[in-house]
């Protein structure tokens, strides 16, 4: 009598291909060496990622004495499920990054490196490595290392085609050069680069739009953009303004002449500037210092949304905000501008109570 042989269980059957993942891993080495400097340790296999300081021990002497590294994390939010909804995904790895690095020059520092956390239903090559793609770029737009990073394929959690990010990012800044918001004063003045769009936030309300509204993403609307639909406008990365910000504070070494910034996020302006305050002053902010993008008057049209509701949930156009002191503050805007930044004069400092004053 023969005996037959059971199949046993693998991680295959339950969804989970390894063999599918560590040949993603090996497609997009490349990737990652193009973000690497001289900082960056080789160690292929390795379980993390290893970074030097001291690459060249008297050129970090003479930028850092007090070196002390700063850290954040942040991801993308539902604006996943519009780059799924429309089948391009090479733009929020951008995005990704830029919500990191963008948290990190606020205090003062330069970004050393980043990794990524992707979680998705199934490993799907093609989207996986446009993923990688905008991680990269946003990277090399940063000019920080794309160190490593984790793909976790977890088919319970996720349906098919749905994935999530996460990003973070380290950097490092001379402890005396840290932005201190106890160094904000009256006269202060108030400057604000522009967004490239709705950046990262606000997109559970941008999505309820849509469909409230019946607006078709591969439609291109007129009175918002003639050349490009509704979803690539929405899909706009966000804007990266690290080497703006760090090469306008290596300007100036000796002087502290920034004396706050802030990254304009989730609560708009007004959620966002007063983090840069102290008890003892408001930022007094003129909405009509800047023309406000189309893109915002569509949403809240088409929407029905509140104007209070708009300057809650978006950045309305300015997506950076610093605080100057007066005698610099023309020739920071012009340097900004040679930088390639749009700066608008938003308003200035007042004695208060750590508010800020939207007028």
């Amino acid at each position: 009598m023969g005996t037959s042989r059971r199949r046993t269980l693998t991680y295959a059957d339950a969804g989970v291909d390894i063999e599918a993942g560590d040949r993603f891993v090996e497609s997009i080495s490349s990737l990652l060496r193009r973000t690497h400097g001289p900082r960056v340790v080789p160690n292929p296999g390795g379980f993390a990622g290893l970074y030097r300081l001291d690459y060249n021990e008297e050129l970090f002497r003479h930028n850092y004495r007090e070196p002390v590294l700063v850290g954040c994390t942040d991801g993308v939010g539902t604006k996943v499920q519009l780059a799924k909804d429309m089948r391009r995904f090479d733009t929020v790895g951008i995005d990704l990054v830029a919500m990191s690095v963008n948290d990190l020059i606020v205090q003062g520092a330069e970004p050393l490196f980043f990794l990524d956390y992707i979680a998705v239903n199934k490993v799907e090559q093609e989207m996986m490595y446009d993923l990688l793609v905008g991680i990269s770029k946003g990277c090399e737009m940063a000019r920080c290392a794309l160190l490593g990073g984790e793909t976790a394929e977890m088919n319970d959690l996720y349906r098919p085609g749905e994935f999530d990010l996460a990003g973070f990012a380290v950097g490092v800044v001379e402890l005396r050069r840290a932005i201190d918001p106890t160094r904000v004063e009256p006269g202060d003045i108030v400057l604000g680069l522009e967004s490239s769009g709705v950046h990262s936030n606000g997109y559970s309300l941008v999505r309820r739009i849509i469909k409230k509204a019946r607006l078709r993403l591969d439609r291109k609307y007129p009175e918002l953009d003639a050349e490009r639909s509704l979803g690539e406008v929405l899909l706009e990365p966000t804007r990266v303004y690290v080497q703006s910000i760090v090469r306008l504070q290596r300007a100036y070494k000796v002087k502290k002449v920034i004396t706050g910034m802030a990254h304009i996020t989730g609560g708009g302006i007004e959620g966002n500037l007063c983090r840069a305050l102290h008890k003892g002053v408001d930022a007094v902010v003129d909405t009509s210092a800047w023309e406000r993008p189309p893109l915002f008057s569509f949403l809240q049209k088409r929407g029905g949304v509140d104007e209070a509701e708009m300057w809650r949930v978006f950045n309305m156009g300015i997506g950076y905000c610093l605080i100057v002191r007066p005698t610099f503050a023309e020739s920071i805007e012009r340097r900004l501008q040679r930088l390639g930044e749009r700066v608008h004069r938003l308003g200035k400092i007042i004695k208060g109570k750590g508010n800020v004053q939207m007028r």
